[in-house]
């Protein structure tokens, strides 16, 4: 029992230090993290999540090339049209926007661009801007685990696989995205009325008197002049193409050839040949320059998550493989017992790591070792989104510095923030929900 929990305070060290470091340094305190656990207590180190790690490279890369083909910039557009052509309902169309622009691209960082054009919309109809800012940054992380090329979701796919549990990417899809449909339009059913009107607000009302504020309220914030070229339209069909492609062979997967054991090429390797493929066409077909596909911010955060999964996942597996006898029989008949523990760990820890790949590779294998079905884990899914709850996220900073009212903010007890109850509503609604559809398909 000691070793345990000696070699947990080290596992649990490594991640809070590798959290304070930020950046690459989960992955390689994680690594660090390996070398102690196999050298110093004599564990036997897991396999890395070799195949989860090539997925994730694959997509990132395919994202990267349709940022730098203006692809991105496209679909931004496209979704301001629709918010200007329907303002009154910013607070319900801007965050299932965000939600299905992350499910379409596999990365919530794609928000960006869109969080000062919802501002801009809220503003001149005369709507709270923290009523669709806060929400929308929020539903653009929810949009993660119902994207068939994020990294969370292959994650998943790689672990079902890797564990003999025969989950397929439309099953992953078919609990997740409703889910996440749900609990994205309570929250912001909940977010339409939140706030006090700009015209009832003291506070905003007080800071109107400034020149300078007035100023920069007036400022106009749009897209839509941004001249659009006929090779970023084409670099978003073929980018939905090659997605299309990966639903095709996950629904029909007899198109796909036998390998040496006489079944067909598992998803878990198709999903990276298809992409990279797309991302090949993409290149070619807007003819963009390899090393500015290398140096995009859709590409650098990805590489972040792939070292980050490298070195957390394999220390996070090693540790539960030479403990698990010692898990089982002390927690796991309380997990069984009480799924929804499991949910409120998983939920604790996304808070501080800050990836929904990264937390999956930390809980699942232990879920597994607790001997819960991968139904359930399928089910729990939704609950590794949990970094809006110290409102630390690049989203959420970024919702905040544009929107030019100050409406959405980190309060002054740094936990009554504007992120806190949006977040916590469509995250516990899209976890119920997810839990109970789970019972359904799988």
């Amino acid at each position: 029992m000691m070793m345990f929990w000696i070699q947990f305070v080290l596992v649990l060290g490594a991640v809070l230090i590798g959290i304070r470091r930020g950046g690459v340094a989960l992955g390689l305190i994680g690594g660090l993290g390996v070398s102690l656990l196999v050298l110093g207590f004599r564990s036997s180190p897991s396999e890395p999540p070799i195949a989860v790690m090539l997925i994730i490279l694959a997509v990132v890369t395919a994202s990267a090339t349709l940022q730098v083909a203006g692809g991105l910039d496209y679909l931004v557009q496209l979704t301001e049209k629709l918010l200007r052509a329907h303002p009154k309902y910013v607070t319900i169309l801007a965050p299932l926007s965000t939600f299905f622009l992350t499910v379409c691209v596999g990365t919530g960082h794609a928000v960006y661009a869109l969080l000062p054009v919802i501002a801009d919309v809220a503003i001149k109809t005369g709507i709270r801007p923290e009523r669709p800012m806060a929400i929308s940054s929020v539903a653009s992380q929810m949009g993660i685990t119902a994207s068939p090329v994020a990294a969370a979701v292959t994650f998943f796919l790689g672990f079902a696989s890797k564990s003999g549990y025969p989950v397929t990417l439309i099953d992953i899809i078919s609990v997740t995205m409703p889910a996440g449909v749900i609990g994205v339009l309570v929250a912001a059913a909940w977010s339409f009325n939140r706030g006090k009107d700009l015209d009832k607000d003291a506070e905003y009302q007080e800071r109107l008197k400034d020149a300078e504020f007035r100023k920069a309220l007036d400022v106009d914030v749009t897209t839509l002049d941004k001249k659009i070229s006929t090779t970023a339209k084409v670099s978003v069909a073929l980018f939905f193409a090659g997605v299309a492609t990966i639903i095709l062979f996950a629904v029909f997967p007899d198109l796909l050839p036998l390998n040496g054991e006489k079944k067909p090429v598992p998803m878990t390797t198709v999903v990276q040949f298809i992409m990279l493929a797309y991302g090949a066409f993409i290149m070619f077909a807007a003819d963009v320059k390899a090393k500015d596909i290398a140096h995009s911010s859709v590409f650098t955060a990805g590489m972040i998550a792939v070292v980050s999964i490298f070195g957390i996942a394999w220390m996070s597996d090693t540790f539960i493989s030479a403990n698990k006898k010692f898990l089982v029989d002390n927690i796991g008949v309380m997990v069984k017992m009480a799924p929804w523990t499991f949910a409120i760990a998983t939920f604790c820890i996304s808070a501080f790591v800050k990836s929904q790949a990264a937390t999956l590779a930390i809980t699942l294998p232990l879920g597994l070792a607790l001997g819960l079905p991968v139904p359930l884990l399928l089910g729990l899914m939704p609950a590794s989104y949990a970094y809006f709850f110290f409102a630390f996220y690049p989203s959420d900073l970024a919702a905040i510095n544009f929107d030019r009212t100050g409406t959405t903010r980190i309060g002054k007890y740094l936990l009554n923030h504007s992120f806190m109850i949006p977040g916590l509503i469509g995250v516990s609604v899209s976890t119920l929900a997810a839990y109970g559809i789970s019972q359904f398909v799988l």
